[in-house]
């Protein structure tokens, strides 16, 4: 799969690491059928540039790159309160000297803060020049619309970025890292029996489905959904995966059988914790000393968790968790990853 014709700015000038987490593996097993479980490594996407990096950061190295090319000078685009990719995004833009409008959704009433810590505090020390509060459930692409209509009459050029950066363009992100991780697995000789990956807005799952067919990468994703359950997610996996082999011309087709969703670990909302993700961010965190964040890894961490106790992830499975970032929004969420508030299972 030739990506070389693609126009991509570099934020990341390393393979990101493959680690593995001896001590969570143990303690994971104590809690699995038999004290035995499957042995758990890491891919550090966490550690990309744009710092503190994130999965965001792949699938914005062909976004930019194309915004530059069309001769834009204002990126705009949307997530949460709380938005790594907005977070993300921002960065990129201050990097490429660049302006940047957010359009903010908010899915919980009340849950937007100006003032409050994480990522928004990151919003107001890159300085985004301004930012648009919607009610849960806004037509997102027309409110872009909106502020890119309002950068033109300034005499600018905006270019729309969708959510998470997921469209056909920003998947080949996840296009280069699947050819990263099977040079990574050749050159250290390891093998997995499964990648876990967050599911949410389908970029970084569809363009790991694309790329890992596309290369005959012949190892079963697991995607963890972060907002949605398997009936409403799989046709977006399935339709961004598609998209991104279109875009590159490759002739393959998209089976329902290529896209594993699990949901049931995102609840009761997106963004809102619950007791599994609790004890996935304090596990990590206490058996190996890394970080994940409330919203997403958390989650996808308590998903791998549940199928190794329900034994889906098998004793002796060497299965690879893909952290996708998120460190900011651990500070906005202290008491409920700390277990000092009460959440529902």
């Amino acid at each position: 799969m030739d990506l070389s014709r693609f126009p991509r700015r570099r934020y990341t000038n390393f393979a990101t690491p493959l680690e593995f987490l001896p001590n969570f593996t143990r303690a994971l097993a104590a809690s699995c059928p038999g004290g035995k479980g499957p042995n758990v490594w890491i891919k550090r996407d966490d550690m990309l540039g744009l710092f503190p990096g994130g999965n965001k950061t792949r699938k914005l190295e062909f976004l930019v790159a194309d915004a530059l090319a069309k001769g834009a000078d204002t990126l705009v685009t949307c997530g949460a309160p709380q938005s790594n990719h907005c977070r993300i995004t921002l960065a990129a833009a201050v990097k490429e000297g660049l302006k940047c409008r957010f359009v903010i959704e908010e899915r919980v009433p009340g849950s937007y803060k100006v003032d409050a810590s994480g990522n928004n505090f990151m919003f107001r020390l890159m300085g985004v020049e301004a930012i648009t509060v919607v009610p849960g459930g806004s037509n997102m692409a027309a409110e872009m619309q909106k502020v890119a209509e309002d950068v033109a009459r300034a005499g600018r050029k905006a270019y729309i970025i969708p959510g998470g950066g997921s469209n056909a363009i920003g998947g080949l992100g996840y296009v280069a890292c699947a050819q990263e991780l099977q040079q990574q697995m050749f050159d250290e000789g390891l093998s997995f029996d499964r990648l876990v990956v967050g599911s949410g807005s389908s970029g970084t799952h569809g363009g790991l489905v694309a790329g890992f067919l596309g290369n005959n990468i012949r190892i079963p994703i697991v995607g963890i959904g972060v907002s949605r359950d398997l009936p409403d997610q799989q046709p977006l996996v399935l339709k961004e995966a598609q998209a991104v082999l279109d875009l590159l011309g490759v002739d393959i087709k998209v089976k329902p059988a290529d896209v594993h969703c699990v949901g049931g670990y995102w609840q009761p909302k997106y963004s809102m914790g619950n007791q599994r993700m609790v004890e996935a961010v304090q596990m990590l965190a206490r058996t190996e000393g890394i970080p994940l964040d409330p919203v997403y890894t958390g989650k996808i961490m308590a998903g791998l968790i549940g199928l190794a106790r329900e034994g889906e992830l098998k004793a002796g499975e060497n299965v690879l968790f893909l952290h996708t970032g998120g460190l900011p929004s651990l500070h906005a969420y202290e008491r409920e990853v700390l277990g000092e508030t009460e959440l529902p299972a």
